[in-house]
């Protein structure tokens, strides 16, 4: 009964070793040209009294967010600009940075590579500079919870491949579960005031990709 125990195990982690080792990725450049770097040091310097030569982050955090919007295309060209959108009046007094992830997923699950792993985006209010942001494509109108099979298995592959490549990774949250993080010592920001209210990816598709990924022993609040 050890000896298949054992086995079992075994073809577990060879599994999830696999998972990660064949994860596709696409490059798809957003615009990040020297006025949204510039843009990003301004924002660090704003919102956590930091000034820095360059925009390069330790990620700690894996963030997971949804669009909002069904399309692929619309949802790529709302990251895509460097200034941000006149219609986000909710965080525009904060700064003209435009919002960004480092991944994006979309229906079919296919994986796309926005900006460098590495470089901050402005994904989560108090996170941004220690983690990494991977958005999904849907949650129709911010209410609907209807992200694919495709994006659940694609997500789970991403964070392992990420775990993997960057030791320093410690946490998995959803994007609604920010402000849970407020007290610990990953969080950073200046403006008391600056918070929203978000609903994504939601309780459900969080529970599964942590299921799927608890070996990696990730947490999901710093407290």
């Amino acid at each position: 009964m050890k000896k298949i125990l054992l086995t079992l195990s075994a073809l577990t982690f060879l599994a999830c070793a696999n998972e990660a080792s064949e994860i596709k990725i696409i490059d798809k450049p957003i615009d990040f040209g020297q006025e949204r770097i510039d843009l990003t040091k301004e924002y660090i310097k704003k919102h956590y009294g930091f000034e820095v030569e360059n925009i390069e982050i330790e990620p700690k955090i894996i963030v997971l967010h949804w669009t909002a919007d069904m399309s692929f295309e619309k949802s790529f060209n709302r990251l895509k600009p460097q200034r941000l959108f006149s219609d986000r009046k909710d965080i525009a007094k904060a700064s003209a940075l435009n919002v960004s992830s480092q991944f994006l997923i979309s229906r079919d699950g296919t994986i796309y590579r926005l900006m460098p792993e590495n470089w901050m985006a402005r994904h989560v209010i108090g996170l941004n500079y220690s983690s990494i942001g991977v958005e999904n494509v849907g949650g129709s109108g911010n209410k609907k919870d209807d992200l694919t099979p495709a994006q659940l298995k694609s997500n789970i592959a991403l964070v392992r491949y990420l775990k993997e490549k960057y030791a320093t990774i410690t946490h998995l949250i959803g994007h609604h579960e920010y402000k849970e993080m407020d007290g610990s010592d990953l969080w950073l920001e200046l403006d008391k005031g600056y918070r929203t209210k978000k609903s994504d990816p939601g309780d459900a598709f969080m529970t599964k990709v942590r299921d799927a990924v608890k070996d990696l022993k990730l947490l999901d609040t710093g407290k």
